[in-house]
């Protein structure tokens, strides 16, 4: 496991982005496979919406941890 030092909201953010790539690409067969039938347009949408859902999840959790 590789540790990272996170020193602001903009490293967590591209450290957010770099592990949602990781999920996404790990889980990617198995939303493929849940995905059949649907049109090319609502699993676009999913997806963005999976992304952004994964991103202010990471966000809310780094401003919860911050003190200012």
């Amino acid at each position: 496991m590789e540790t990272t030092e996170i020193g602001s909201r903009s490293d967590f953010a591209l450290w957010a982005i770099q592990r949602a790539q990781e999920i996404v690409t790990t889980e990617g067969a198995a939303l493929a496979m849940a995905a059949r039938g649907m049109n090319e347009a609502a699993l676009a949408t999913s997806a963005a919406e999976l992304g952004k859902a994964i991103s202010d999840a990471m966000l809310e959790v780094f401003d919860g941890l911050v003190t200012e």
